[in-house]
């Protein structure tokens, strides 16, 4: 097992990387939303928009939340294109996204050259409820594939939902995902093989891929969570 860290802008990053390199590639790239409006999601910083009032840990700002909707669509398409590139044949990626974002990061990904292969809802029981109205508790992966999937050994049955609450103790980032989840996710990706976060914030997936026997290469433009990705990534190989 073994982990390669990148400090740097993702797009800028990627171009750098060699053809057919990586085997999966898992992004949990910021959304550009935590609002109703336009003027809502690129005027407020990441802090207002994703730390829950009250809340005792105050996590570092990240990158990338300042963009209105077409330039979101756009830039997906140039980053997804790049991890296509990549990518080896077949390869999947998993994409998160909140409803929001949704329509526009499932046309990106097939702008990307991705071929769509569906949507994996995680559903958080945790989430604030809201009167008078459904409560939004989930996030989707939009996952797709570079090509056809082809025959996929020691891969098995994976879920179509998953089910996993936010707990404080395992968030080391404002919209870090749970280990759980990401343990979920990089079981798509071929077994031993090579697993790609273009946003890697604190290191969830970095963290999930070592624990399962794979390799992992993380790109992120913050050196606050370039520290802490490392430290985690560092704890993971040495208490399996």
């Amino acid at each position: 097992m073994s982990y390669t860290l990148y400090h740097g802008d993702a797009l800028a990053r990627l171009r750098t990387l060699p053809d057919a390199s990586i085997d999966a590639v898992i992004a949990d790239e910021p959304y550009s939303s935590g609002g109703t409006s336009s003027r809502e999601r690129i005027s407020r910083s990441p802090r207002d928009k994703y730390q829950t009032s009250g809340t005792e840990r105050t996590y570092p700002t990240f990158y990338g939340e300042h963009r209105d909707q077409r330039s979101f669509g756009y830039w997906c398409a140039l980053w997804l294109a790049e991890c296509l590139r990549i990518a080896q044949p077949g390869a999947p990626i998993c994409v998160f996204s909140d409803w929001r974002q949704l329509p526009t990061a499932t046309d990106a990904l097939q702008a990307g050259g991705w071929r769509w292969q569906g949507i994996v809802p995680w559903n958080k029981p945790s989430a604030r409820p809201h009167l008078g109205r459904f409560t939004n508790q989930c996030e989707y992966v939009i996952w797709g594939s570079n090509g056809p999937l082809g025959e996929r050994p020691g891969i098995g049955v994976l879920p179509g939902l998953i089910t996993v609450p936010v707990v404080a103790r395992d968030k080391f980032h404002l919209t870090g995902k749970p280990i759980a989840v990401m343990e979920q996710l990089v079981r798509i990706c071929a077994p031993g093989g090579t697993i790609l976060d273009p946003f890697m914030g604190s290191g969830s997936t970095g963290v999930a891929a070592l624990k399962h026997g794979y390799r992992f290469i993380g790109i992120e433009q913050s050196a606050e969570y370039i520290a802490i990705a490392q430290e985690r990534l560092e704890d993971a190989l040495q208490n399996p």
